[in-house]
């Protein structure tokens, strides 16, 4: 005699492999906006340059483009992990600085790159470089070419930005085949169970 479907338990178990395969969905359609914001971004080193953004936006970040900024001041620095042009680890040193006019309150200026944390001596003026993510401000500038003392930072790269959104989708959909796979398999034992 074959036991009866466990009415709760199956509910449960659906309703999680379906969720789980509802996961892996939105995370294709992630990878495929991805895809589309990284071709963006590849087409970006080769557009005009920009005025730096007054208030940047996370949502429309011109990451990449090429930019000036007028550090009329720095008001402060931080440093952080890095490389210079060569692939060497390092320090990243981040001017954040006080502009005037088009470009808004302030801008994060990464003035160079060098082996030691200490603050660089630049009193700030015009840098070119490219626009490229910051973890506190949104956007900051690379500069092109570093200031006195210091050596070039290593510019941005597509490969740094993460696009990891395909292998979710997989272990999204892993996790579906296997909760449906272990209650198969529990169904099967319970109902041997006499």
């Amino acid at each position: 005699m074959t036991k009866r479907l466990p009415i709760l338990g199956t509910i449960l178990v659906l309703i999680a492999v379906a969720t789980m395969v509802g996961l892996g969905i939105w995370q294709l359609q992630r990878a495929q906006w991805k895809n589309d914001l990284l071709a963006t971004y590849a087409a970006a080193s080769d557009m005009p340059a920009i005025s730096y953004p007054a208030v940047p936006s996370a949502e429309d970040a011109p990451y990449f483009r090429k930019s000036t900024v007028n550090c009329l001041a720095v008001t402060g620095w931080r440093s952080t992990s890095g490389r210079n042009a060569s692939g060497q680890s390092g320090w990243a040193h981040i001017a954040q600085c006080r502009t005037a006019g088009a470009e808004g309150p302030g801008a994060q200026v990464v003035a160079g790159w060098s082996s030691r944390p200490d603050d660089p001596d630049w009193q700030g003026g015009v840098v070119d470089g490219i626009i490229a993510p910051d973890s506190q401000y949104i956007i900051r500038l690379v500069a092109s070419e570093p200031v006195a003392g210091l050596q070039k930072s290593q510019p941005p790269a597509l490969e740094d930005v993460p696009n990891n959104h395909l292998s979710y989708a997989v272990q999204w959909f892993l996790f579906a085949a296997i909760a449906l796979i272990i209650f198969l398999l529990a169904l099967r034992g319970r109902n041997r169970v006499k």
